[in-house]
Parts: structure tokens; sequence; C-alpha cells
């Protein structure tokens, strides 16, 4: 039986739905969603395996102007997970259409070569006819071999996406187990659900000026698991507002990503969580390590 097994990058600007798409394409939540941009902070690695193939969705963080060492190891990461892959994808928020930073990514994408596709996504939002001058404008900046529609939010399209990926990837072996869905840890995947409760239950300023690490994953003998987290905070008034009044805001983020833990892993989750105010951890080495970030300047 001869296999296939390629990379596939995802590449675009923040919010355009690189995530969604990766878990629809995938069949399980591996990448965390809201509605706010710049989420995902890592590449994240989704398997999808289908007709003898193997085909490795790279989801990269949103590229925009870094500010911060975070922002900066961001945006390194996505270029990243596109230098080595057999395709760039670049998925644009066709509702949001052609802004700057559109522009510019699709400029990155034609100036380092390689086969490159192009996504309209969130298509079920916009009329038709809007898209093609939309396609056209992106074509004039860099060349892209297929183009697709679809709405990573309804499924529309995306079936007919996944068929191109096992189309494109190379011959080869598998380089993961077959019924892998990640290469992520398990730590890492508990400390990002517990991350996505953040974005979606606090605004503003808040969820950017926190992180989330496992502290300790302890497996118990009736064969379910402890897991210890601490969210280490910027300020000491976004601690408060993650406690909320009386504990019931960390208790919520706790009760809902519980859920999403132990749907994942298929077992019974016991989740502990501890907010600590720790300034300037987004400047800090240690901080990015731990949730997979390098520092590009080093």
């Amino acid at each position: 039986m001869t296999t296939r097994c390629g990379f596939v990058a995802l590449m675009g600007a923040p919010n355009a739905g690189k995530s969604t798409l990766l878990n629809r394409l995938t069949g399980a939540k591996l990448s965390i969603v809201s509605p706010k941009a710049q989420t995902t902070r890592f590449r994240v690695l989704g398997i999808l395996m289908q007709d003898n193939a193997q085909v490795l969705l790279v989801d990269t963080p949103g590229i925009f102007k870094p500010k911060r060492k975070l922002d900066r190891a961001m945006v390194n990461a996505a270029w990243t997970g596109a230098e080595d892959a057999d395709l760039m994808v670049l998925i644009v928020d066709a509702k949001v259409g052609m802004r700057d930073n559109v522009r510019e990514i699709a400029q990155t994408v034609g100036q380092r070569g390689g086969r490159a596709w192009l996504v309209l996504n969130k298509t079920d939002l916009i009329e038709p006819a809007a898209l093609l001058p939309l396609i056209a404008q992106l074509n004039e900046i860099a060349t892209f071999e297929e183009t697709f529609m679809v709405s990573a939010n309804t499924g529309e399209g995306v079936a007919e996406l996944a068929a191109a990926f096992v189309r494109i990837v190379p011959e080869g072996p598998y380089l993961y187990p077959e019924d892998d869905l990640t290469d992520l840890p398990d730590r890492l995947l508990a400390a990002e659900l517990v991350r996505e409760q953040i974005f979606l239950q606090t605004h503003e300023e808040v969820p950017y000026g926190a992180t989330v690490e496992t502290e300790s994953w302890q497996e118990r003998k009736d064969g379910s698991v402890r897991i210890d987290a601490t969210i280490y905070v910027a300020r000491s008034g976004h601690k408060s507002i993650l406690i909320g009044a009386k504990g019931a805001r960390i208790k919520e983020i706790g009760e809902k990503a519980r859920g999403q833990l132990e749907h994942l892993l298929e077992r019974r989750v016991h989740l502990f969580l501890n907010v600590k105010e720790r300034a300037g951890w987004d400047e800090e080495n240690a901080r990015l390590r731990a949730i997979g970030l390098e520092d590009p300047g080093k």
C-alpha cells in the first residue's frame, strides 16, 4: 500500500479562522478558539488521516506587528512553521477582505516562493460576487496555485479542501502513529484549554496579559488525573478579575476547562487553578519556553 505524508502550514492574519479550520479538518479540539484576535500563541500540529494519507496541518499564530518579546516569538513561530512545509496556505477572512496586514502577509508568501494556496474563510457571511475581486487582488501580490472558499464555522467546503490536501502531499511513510491527533503534550493542551476560558470569560487586556502553565500532572489509581495549573498575570487588577467575587470567576473557568479536558482525555479530571501576579512575564524566556516559544532575538 502506497502512503502519503506531508506538512501543510496554515498562515494568516489574527482571527482569520485558522484554528477553527484546523479543528474542523481534524475533527478534534486541538487549537483553542475565541472571537478575539491573537488567541493562538504557538505552532499547533493537527494530524488529518484520510485515504492512506497523513496530512500534518501546522496551525500558526496570526501574523501581526510585534511589540513585546512574546509577540516577536509568536510571529517567529508562525513563519518558522511555514519554512519546511510542502504547502503554504494563506487563510483570509473573506468578510474583512483586503487589509494592510493581509497584503503584507501575502507579499511575504510571494517573496518566499514555494507552493502556496489561497483559502477564503467565512464565505457564508458574504455574497459570492464580492469574492472574485478579492481573489484577483491577492493573486496580483502572490501566485496561488489553487483557491478554495470555505466556512470553517459551518463546515462548508472543508471536505473538498481536505481531499485536496490529501492529493497534494508527497508519497512517503507516516511520521506519526495513525491514531495520533497532535504532537502537543497533554500538559500543554491542559494549559491551553484553561487559557481559552480566560479569553472567553474575560475582556479587554486581561486575556492578553495572562499565561497558563501546568505545574503538575498526577495519574491516580482510579484512572483519573489531577492537574495543577498556574495562571500568571501581569497586573494585580487582572488577578482580582480572574478570581472574581468570592472566587466565582476562577471556579467557572476551572469547571469549563475541566469539562473540555474530560472530553479530550476521555477520563475524569481533577483540575486545580492558582492565580499569581508576575509583572513582565511576557518578557521572560522561561515563560516563553513553557508555552512552546523561543525568543527569535536569541
